[in-house]
């Protein structure tokens, strides 16, 4: 069957036939891959009620209705008449409905209109607002702050009102150049400081400043390109992260892109109608973050997923399979590592479906609905205990009756390994190929750059790109007498932000949104990070890359427990010269001592708090640390030194 590349390349070849050809390339990459977006069937396909009954604690307003107190009989719709889909409620036991009626106000949000339809409200709001019908001011409030997150859609009321990002699902980081042009079109008119794409910790992709009116054709072209954002946002299952290596390494134990897709189409694509959003998992009682590793250098970052497949070869067999870690997240409260389950399964798509399907399920139904904060896998898990919890999983595997086992955990590999580099050119297992990793500062491109690398993939790697969790991309199966031109490309010469060698501190660079569009920050993270990673490139010289992350808040998006240096903003206070008085300023706390791989580590006590952001307080800090820490040298005395030798 003819791929999606060779459809972008045959497109392209035929210039006077542009949109023709880009018709039929949208049209038979969703042919061959058999996620069509077909109509949906009546609801009479689904064999569910029109409502579930249940009987909840009243609340003073069922009282005042029904005229009495005790328990109230409460109907939910199973099925929603607008897109005839099955609603995420309908697919809660009664007990998880019970307390969810009664728990945090997201949970009484999603009981109260469900939001696996909230696509519906998107393109109702949108053709309102076209027709000059509404503002956006007059969307309901629940609807502009949470439910349209269960289309992708997340609305940054604070710092730029009326305006959204939409988060993709990008499974294994895999995308094309039509992909990258298609984003930078979608975010081009809101201008060059609020219509940005962003590359995420998650190997994934977020569009910047788009408004309600323009979402509908954005969601189309998506769904186009076999894209989707439905369901990457609130409590959902977040995008599914695998190696960018995945197919080209000859160190590779599996190839991950397969079992990525497969995981994305269990929890986002409707098993029934074969559509986008599965409402199945579409009320889940926190967000879900699951990593699929490729090799020993745990590229997908495992220790800090709720579910991580680490590729561990059988002892007895040698077959090829997964031991399973649990429960690593990070947020305001807590930032925990994930824990062995002592669970194996084999690296087949049947036993990572059913074993990713079983978590979920027991985690929809019976993970916590009250405190938003001790509602993640983790605290189920330990609520359980370890060893129950993996009893309740085999359960609930064997109930499937898929011919699926799980085995004890395998014993991890000993021999000594190095996690290898992903930026600069290396060869691939496929004979006269190379791969070409390029730093994207911070994981920030204006549209002109989407374009860019766009071009560039066209011309060296047959259309497709890697995103990576470091927020790069990868060019894959460039061609060895190639990589000489490539390197020559203007958009990745030296002194542009794009660069197939950059320094050790600049090249490691990860950033969370920071405060220029997340309400959340308490600092501005992408501008700074890249601003002081290159003052310290001209300071210090070091012999191996540095890992510096930055995250405006302590949700941690910017990973900083991880990172060899990680800086969060916090409070900070100053000597107000004019005053002569400690004034409050922008600061940061600063972690050191993170790893990853297979030796991973979280560093969860900052090394240095109350440090002001301004570069006369922050840089010599860094300055120190890197010295201290990582064996840095002055540049100017590095310089010295290379000279004296070479006379």
């Amino acid at each position: 069957m003819i791929s999606y590349f060779q459809l972008t390349q045959k497109k392209k070849k035929n210039k006077m036939a542009g949109l023709y050809n880009r018709a039929v390339v949208a049209l038979l990459s969703i042919l061959a891959t058999g996620h069509a977006f077909s109509p949906v069937p009546p609801v009479s396909s689904y064999n569910h009620r029109s409502t579930t009954t249940i009987r909840r604690p009243s609340t003073a307003k069922d009282e005042a209705a029904e005229g009495g107190g005790g328990a109230s009989m409460v109907a939910y719709a199973t099925v929603d008449a607008r897109t005839g889909k099955t609603t995420g409620t309908s697919h809660l036991s009664p007990d998880a409905i019970e307390r969810a009626s009664v728990g945090n106000p997201i949970e009484k949000i999603k009981l109260a209109k469900d939001g696996t339809s909230a696509f519906v409200d998107v393109y109702e709001y949108a053709a309102r607002l076209r027709r000059g019908e509404m503002t956006w001011e007059e969307v309901e409030s629940s609807d502009m702050n949470s439910r349209l997150k269960y289309a992708g859609m997340l609305h940054r009321e604070k710092r730029t009102p009326g305006r959204f990002m939409m988060r993709l699902r990008v499974p294994n980081g895999v995308v094309c150049s039509d992909h990258m042009r298609f984003y930078a079109d979608c975010v081009e008119k809101y201008g060059e400081g609020d219509g940005v794409v962003d590359i995420t910790t998650r190997q994934n992709v977020q569009l910047r400043g788009i408004g309600i009116e323009d979402a509908p054709d954005i969601i189309d072209g998506l769904h186009a390109r076999n894209q989707t954002s439905f369901q990457s946002a609130l409590d959902n299952v977040r995008n599914v992260v695998g190696s960018p290596l995945a197919g080209i390494d000859d160190m590779e134990m599996v190839d991950t892109r397969e079992l990525c897709n497969a995981v994305n189409d269990l929890v986002s694509l409707d098993p029934i109608t074969r559509t986008r959003g599965n409402p199945t998992w579409g009320n889940l009682p926190r967000k879900f973050n699951v990593a699929i590793s490729g090799s020993r250098d745990d590229y997908a970052h495992t220790h800090i997923n709720d579910v991580g497949l680490v590729p561990t070869p059988h002892a007895v067999t040698g077959e090829m399979g997964f031991n399973v870690v649990l429960g690593g997240y990070m947020s305001i409260k807590r930032v925990a590592e994930s824990v062995p389950s002592n669970m194996w399964i084999s690296a087949n798509r049947e036993s990572v479906v059913s074993l990713t399907e079983a978590i979920l399920r027991i985690f929809r139904d019976e993970g916590g609905r009250g405190d938003r904060q001790k509602a993640r896998l983790m605290w189920l898990v330990e609520r359980y205990g370890v060893e129950e919890f993996k009893n309740a999983v085999v359960r609930e595997v064997e109930s499937y009756d898929r011919g699926v086992t799980i085995q004890d955990a395998q014993p991890g590999p000993i021999e000594p390994f190095v996690r290898r580099e992903l930026l600069g050119v290396h060869k691939q297992k496929q004979v006269g190929k190379s791969r070409v990793g390029i730093l994207v500062p911070a994981g920030r491109l204006s549209a002109t750059e989407c374009r860019q690398i766009a071009d560039l993939a066209d011309e060296y790697s047959a259309g497709e790109i890697r995103l990576t969790v470091e927020q790069n991309i990868i060019l894959p199966n460039v061609d060895d007498d190639k990589v000489a031109a490539l390197l020559k490309e203007d958009a990745v010469s030296m002194d542009k932000r794009l660069k197939v060698n950059p320094g050790f501190i600049e090249g490691n660079l990860v950033s969370c949104t920071g405060a220029q569009f997340c309400g959340l920050a308490l600092i501005e993270t992408k501008s700074q990070a890249e601003a002081v990673a290159k003052k310290l490139e001209k300071l210090v010289t070091v012999d191996r890359p540095i890992r510096i992350h930055w995250t405006g808040c302590p949700n941690s998006c910017g990973q900083v427990q991880a990172a060899d240096i990680g800086i969060m903003g916090g409070p900070a206070r100053k000597l107000d010269k004019e005053t002569g008085k400690m004034m409050a300023v922008p600061g940061c706390k600063i972690f050191v001592g993170g790893r990853i791989g297979e030796d991973a580590h979280l560093s969860l006590e900052p090394l240095k708090s109350g440090i002001p952001l301004d570069d006369d307080s922050l840089i010599p800090e860094l300055v120190t640390i890197l010295k201290n820490q990582f064996g840095a040298v002055d540049k100017k005395l590095c310089a010295s030194v290379t000279s004296s030798r070479s006379l």
